[in-house]
């Protein structure tokens, strides 16, 4: 396996499904803006695609990876049965879950937007569309088992392009439907559900060639599936840590009108860059770090942890900076057209300035979550993750009165590098992660090239300040300019201090 060359096809998929993303929440935007009906429809699609990002961009591969990787080496068929033990377990159990909630909706949805039921018409609208988006779980968790099954062959494409499906069919939603918004949210949550199922057939019919199931709900627990779930039930909770933080800040949240639409564009923002230097990184190293761990190649596990350690912080440390320089500009430039107006952007503008400065951390977690799931250990991730989400919601409930919505980035930040410095500390009392040589290493001066390509970026923006105001109809067309000459400023200051070499490229892995 190539690392760069296989989170760079992984990437690609995920930065084309990014972009539809931005392109319907820009539609979304201009249509619904930052309302109470935006506020419904957010809610709706929070929690099933929250679940949507913790089975598929971790818990689920993290549990089921090195489990099936490791029954593949006994023999194909062992790891079918194991597979299709899982199958059906899974099924059932998330059957009965979707058949509950359904019938339970009203108190569901109490629970997930407390701060609604002030206004009747808000919480009917939100029960009516959450029940609408509610299946979307049922098909994307197994279409994440899918997922699961070709990561486990070293076929990351297909999972990758998947959320494509979705994009695609609610932006068709929004330019073919043509109602008023109390309409189009109902259409578009219709949309979210079709487009899970898609999603699972479109997989399905790549994984076939590696698993087919076979249905019978005549489980028996055995030794093997015990302790996949043993280590599934935490890994839920342990590799969706930044979801499940960002979930407690919509329900809070709720209590403020706008700011669960606020929060849901600043997330939008940042997530584009976690997707790369988290998620896609941690999906890739997962297989082959899995069976090198069982073969105790400690050079192999040294060298890859070291470098996909370096390549998220390569990635996501700019990043984080080019948000903090430019958080108003960027989210006025992506956002701020139609009902999306100024003060909606100043408002997500302050959130993603806030979600900027834990942006390292979100995607550090993913990696060092990863060095433990590939030693079978979900517990520490998961008793780190419960610390970091008790901590992000006593700061959170304390400030919120005073601060407003604002308080919810700072605590996620907060809490995700508290989350970051614990699994580190677990790793090396451990002897799991060792950096080499600090002041030889890569790290530091990822850091001062990141500063130097920033403070040109900063230049830039106020150089080109009156082409980024709010009303200037070619704010999109400049940010994504000067975005593109900062990358390349730093590729290339990178390529002459060897902070990224391009013999990277071609190391096997």
């Amino acid at each position: 396996m190539n690392l760069i060359k296989s989170t760079g096809t992984f990437s690609v998929f995920i930065i084309i499904s990014r972009v539809l993303g931005y392109i319907r929440d820009v539609l979304i935007a201009i249509y619904l803006g930052s309302g109470p009906i935006a506020d419904a429809f957010f809610v709706a699609f929070r929690i099933p695609n929250t679940f949507r990002r913790l089975f598929a961009e971790g818990s689920f591969n993290a549990a089921f990876v090195p489990s099936y990787s490791s029954e593949l080496t006994i023999g194909k068929e062992k790891a079918k049965g194991f597979a299709n033990d899982v199958f059906n377990f899974l099924m059932l159990g998330l059957l009965i879950l979707v058949i509950v909630i359904e019938i339970l909706m009203p108190g569901f949805v109490y629970l997930i937007a407390p701060g609604f039921y002030e206004d009747p018409n808000k919480i009917e609208l939100t029960t009516l569309l959450t029940r609408i988006t509610f299946p979307f779980l049922l098909f994307i968790s197994l279409a994440s088992f899918f997922s699961a099954i070709l990561n486990s062959h070293n076929k990351f494409a297909v999972a990758a392009a998947a959320p494509i499906i979705l994009n695609l069919i609610l932006i068709s939603i929004i330019f073919l439907a043509k109602k008023s918004s109390d309409e189009l949210v109902v259409y578009l949550s219709y949309g979210v559900s079709a487009a899970g199922l898609l999603q699972l057939i479109f997989v399905y019919f790549y994984a076939k060639k590696f698993f087919t199931p076979v249905i019978n709900f005549k489980l028996k627990v055995t030794k093997k599936i015990k302790i996949f779930f043993e280590k599934f039930l935490p890994g839920i909770f342990s590799s969706g840590v930044t979801q499940i933080n960002i979930l407690v800040g919509t329900i809070i949240a709720s209590f403020q009108a706008s700011a669960v639409s606020y929060l849901y564009y600043a997330d939008r923002i940042y997530q584009i860059n976690l997707a790369i230097a988290g998620i896609a990184i941690g999906t890739v190293i997962l297989p082959n770090l899995s069976r090198y761990i069982k073969t105790s190649n400690k050079k192999k596990i040294n060298f890859i942890q070291n470098k996909s350690f370096e390549l998220s912080l390569f990635l996501s440390v700019p990043a984080s900076m080019a948000l903090l320089v430019g958080s108003e500009q960027i989210t006025s430039a992506l956002f701020g057209y139609g009902a999306f107006d100024n003060n909606s952007v100043q408002n997500s503008a302050k959130a993603l300035f806030y979600f900027a400065l834990g942006l390292p951390a979100f995607a550090i977690i993913k990696i060092f979550s990863t060095f433990l799931f590939a030693r079978d250990n979900t517990k520490s991730p998961f008793y780190y993750s419960l610390i970091s989400v008790l901590i992000n919601i006593t700061i959170s409930i304390i400030f919120f009165k005073q601060i407003g919505f604002i308080i919810i980035p700072i605590a996620t930040t907060i809490s995700s590098w508290i989350n970051a410095i614990l699994l580190f500390i677990k790793l090396s009392e451990n002897n799991f992660f060792k950096l080499r040589n600090i002041l030889n290493f890569s790290n530091f001066k990822i850091f001062l090239v990141s500063s130097f390509s920033i403070y040109i970026f900063y230049l830039l923006i106020n150089t080109f300040e009156k082409y980024l105001s709010y009303d200037n109809e070619f704010k999109l067309f400049t940010i994504i300019l000067l975005v593109l000459i900062t990358i390349l400023i730093y590729i290339s200051i990178s390529l002459i201090t060897k902070t990224f070499k391009y013999s990277d490229i071609k190391l096997k892995y």
